[in-house]
């Protein structure tokens, strides 16, 4: 393992660490304002851009299966590098092809290189400790939800002044950039024990702790109801509410504001509370929101501010029991936290693809939906942590 860093490399190491977890979000997001021009340059039909987007995720889970075991049995530093060239290369793929079927090539090549940014996690586990480690994860889980919000209102400018080749130019650009920071900052780690050699025996070591699965499934409930509302709320604003592209841009930037105010919460909270009460606090808002939506859309109907201010209630919830949760399961076995880090992702990506597929069916009365969710959700946080204080108490006395 590498030495903690000094006072003069942590800015630095800090500053690379959330670059990784913008670029991790940004070829998502940023490319959905450019979907018409896309259509039109291979002149294929939108329903083929959206593929593009499917396709990625797959790819991007299947990269995050293996990114994690190769990163304990060959070092994080090697397979950050390897996986930003190889995103970069398909990127650039994507620029210089005119062709639909090489562009969703190319779409999956850059993917399973974007694998690797969720190294970010492991890094951070592997290069700080104790209540600095808890701090930063609450940063980057704000920064994370901020990039992923803006993203949008990024593409739509990107779109304006370059097309829809701005969001890959800009993405090769910052990749180039990290993978310099990356080459003279990072020293190489890797884990030390020798079940990594056995490639997924670490799998089945962190899997059957119900604390760990515990931990991450109550970070994963979290951001669902987060990524539930991302993934229906073009529908919501611009078909049902009849706002602009740009309008709706607008409102997910607002939206990401409430990243921020959670973050300052979420650090406030970790001063003076204990990590499993953290947790509590923050489901405890998700469900508070899930009250207010549901009330809201009773007295008032389908409005800006039915679907917007409970959300940001949500967000500032999520913000506030995410990073703890994080931190606690990446704790449990710091031997194995690029695994670690691999197994929580796919469990994040999991529950929110499914659950929002799940609300997206019920896009008619959507604001019930996301209410009824973000209840249900919270509460089956609220039992797992409960279950996971259990145990802990258990071994304890054992």
């Amino acid at each position: 393992m590498s030495h903690l860093p000094g006072n003069t490399e942590k800015s630095s190491i800090i500053l690379l660490l959330m670059t990784m977890t913008l670029l991790a979000v940004f070829p998502l997001d940023v490319v959905l304002p450019s979907f018409p021009a896309l259509s039109e340059h291979f002149r294929t039909p939108t329903a083929n851009i959206s593929l593009s987007v499917s396709v990625f995720a797959i790819a991007l889970a299947f990269s995050l299966l293996l990114i994690g075991p190769l990163s304990d049995m060959f070092g994080r530093k090697k397979l950050l590098l390897g996986g930003i060239a190889l995103a970069t290369a398909g990127a650039a793929g994507c620029l210089f092809t005119n062709d639909y079927a090489w562009f969703l090539s190319f779409r999956v090549v850059q993917a399973v290189g974007c694998g690797a940014f969720a190294l970010s996690q492991a890094l951070l586990q592997d290069l700080f400790a104790g209540r600095e480690l808890e701090r930063l994860r609450i940063w980057m889980a704000t920064a994370g939800g901020i990039f992923i919000s803006c993203s949008p209102l990024m593409g739509t400018w990107l779109q304006l002044h370059l097309g829809w080749r701005g969001s890959f130019y800009v993405f090769i650009t910052l990749a180039v950039i990290v993978w310099l920071r990356a080459w003279f900052l990072l020293e190489e780690t890797r884990s030390s024990s020798p079940l990594t050699r056995q490639f997924f025996g670490s799998y089945w070591l962190l899997c059957t702790d119900i604390r760990f699965i515990g931990y991450w499934l109550i970070s994963a409930l979290a951001f669902a109801c987060h990524f539930s509302f991302i993934a229906i709320s073009p529908i919501v604003f611009i078909e049902q509410l009849n706002l602009s592209p740009y309008d709706f841009a607008w409102i997910l930037s607002l939206y990401g504001l409430a990243y921020v105010a959670g973050g300052f919460v979420a650090t406030m909270l970790h001063r003076r509370l204990e990590g499993a009460m953290q947790i509590t606090v923050g489901l405890g808002v998700i469900a508070l929101s899930g009250l207010v939506m549901l009330w809201l859309a009773r007295v008032s109907g389908l409005s800006v501010g039915t679907v917007l201010i409970p959300m940001l209630i949500c967000t500032a919830g999520t913000t506030i029991c995410r990073p703890i949760a994080n931190s606690r399961a990446m704790g449990l076995y710091p031997q194995h936290a690029g695994t670690a880090t691999s197994a929580g992702s796919l469990l994040i990506f999991m529950c929110g693809g499914l659950i929002s597929a799940v609300i997206n069916v019920a896009s008619e009365n959507t604001t019930t939906a996301l209410g009824l969710c973000f209840l249900v959700l919270s509460a089956a946080g609220l039992v797992l942590n409960t279950l996971i204080e259990r145990q802990d108490s258990a071994l304890k006395s054992s």
